[in-house]
């Protein structure tokens, strides 16, 4: 699963990294949990890209209880072009969900201990992303999901399952209303992780209410 990440990339490299023009409201985060509004990247009608914040937690269009977000942060690679849930915003309603690391928890002998998952280099990268449009309430909710897969290599000896990473070079085409079923599921396929790190960090980023730096060590 993915349930907490950070951003601390600065507002000029977000906009260089994901060829955005404005990119209104950034904040970076240290510590982001489910239920909070999240930067996302989606493709324009143009084809190029636009920054926009969705709740972390996807209400289906169709579902009449918004409370469902709790169980939706994450969609699982293996079902999401299926499951009733995610498949419509699966082929219509991809999205990039920028960040500089992620949090997981390995369960141990004397308790869970967390590590901080990174680029080594500690550049950007994005989930892969689904987003939807909600209006039971009368007005129109914005949500999204991670989507996760099995761990690779790396991440096996700390959870089972892991976000999908989207390579830079296939932003566009993870974004393109337009790409067909073969090229999404390569994509999901996930060989992003080349270059990523794993470090064992301190118990402060267990609450979800810290947020700096000290969550990175």
């Amino acid at each position: 699963m993915c349930g907490r990440f950070n951003l601390t990339a600065s507002e000029d490299q977000v906009k260089t990294h994901f060829h955005l023009a404005q990119l209104a409201g950034y904040e970076t985060s240290y510590n982001i949990p489910p239920g909070q509004q999240i930067l996302n990247i989606i493709q324009t009608d143009d084809a190029g890209c636009r920054a926009v914040y969705l709740y972390w937690g996807l209400v289906p269009f169709w579902s009449k209880n918004p409370q469902i977000s709790q169980r939706f942060f994450n969609a699982r690679a293996e079902s999401v072009a299926e499951k009733p849930s995610f498949r419509t915003a699966f082929r219509q309603r991809r999205c990039l969900i920028p960040a500089t690391g992620f949090y997981e928890w390995k369960v141990t002998e004397y308790g869970k201990q967390a590590y901080h998952i990174y680029r080594q280099d500690h550049s950007l990268f994005a989930f892969a992303g689904l987003w939807d449009c909600n209006e039971a309430s009368g007005h129109a909710l914005y949500t999204c999901a991670v989507i996760t897969t099995e761990a690779d290599t790396l991440m096996a000896p700390i959870h089972q399952r892991m976000p999908v990473i989207i390579p830079r070079e296939n932003y566009g085409r993870w974004l393109d209303t337009h790409a067909s079923p073969e090229q999404l599921n390569a994509l999901l396929a996930n060989q992003a992780y080349q270059g990523m790190a794993a470090s064992a960090i301190s118990d402060h980023v267990n609450n979800p209410a810290h947020n700096d730096k000290q969550c990175l060590v």
